[in-house]
This record gives structure tokens, C-alpha cells and sequence, in this order.
């Protein structure tokens, strides 16, 4: 069982950027794909980037390439999302969520078995 916690967002200008925690308090943490949501209002859950369980590969969503990375550190069991070059449609509640498919990198929400509670970013024109 996985508790994630995330953290990092906040209110910032086009262009500006932040950088989004996600601390998970189980001891497998290093055996999950971990993965970045986001829900905009109004809309569904998007996927916005994944990154391996060893931490060597990641995968992200068209919108986001170039401006987000994704990383993770095992021994502090925590992920990480910096986004740089923010726009104002990147607002939305941003998830982090943890996948025991691990063998290639999964988009869709039902494929994630653990959930952050969510922060928001908000990011004005």
C-alpha cells in the first residue's frame, strides 16, 4: 500500500515555472512506475508524464514536451515534476499516481492503483 502526498503548486504568471513533489510513505515505492496527472475544470483526468520504476525512462504528453520533466529519487521515495515555460491552460489539479504495470509506461487513469490528493496550480495570463 502506497500513501502519496504531493506538493509544490501555487499560483504563478505565464512563463514562470514550479516544481511539483510527490512523497510516497510505503516501502515498494522503487517498485511502481510513477506517473503526473492532471485535471483542468470542467475536464477529465489527462495524462501529462511517467517515469520508470529505475527512474531511467520517461514518457510524456504532447502538450507538456520540452517545458516538463519528470524525475524521481528511490532513496528519498519521492517523484518529482518541474515545469518550466508555463502557459495558462497547464491550470488544473495535478495528481501524482503510482502503477504496478511496469512494463511499459501506462496513460490512462485506471491503469494507476495509488493517487495523490492532488495540488493545485494555477497560472495567470
Amino acid at each position: 500500500q502506497e500513501q502519496l502526498v504531493e506538493s509544490g503548486g501555487g499560483l504563478v504568471q505565464a512563463g514562470g515555472s514550479l516544481r511539483l513533489s510527490c512523497v510516497a510513505s510505503g516501502r515498494t515505492f522503487s517498485s511502481y512506475n510513477m506517473g503526473w496527472f492532471r485535471q483542468p475544470p470542467g475536464k477529465e483526468r489527462e495524462f501529462v508524464a511517467a517515469v520508470n520504476w529505475y527512474g531511467r525512462n520517461t514518457y510524456y504528453a504532447d502538450s507538456v514536451k520540452g517545458r516538463f520533466t519528470i524525475s524521481r529519487d528511490n532513496a528519498k521515495n519521492t517523484v518529482y515534476l518541474q515545469m518550466n515555460s508555463l502557459k495558462p491552460e497547464d491550470t488544473a489539479v495535478y495528481y501524482c499516481a503510482a502503477s504496478r504495470l511496469v512494463s511499459s509506461f501506462r496513460v490512462s487513469p485506471d491503469e494507476y492503483d495509488y493517487w495523490g490528493q492532488g495540488t493545485q496550480v494555477t497560472v495567470s495570463a
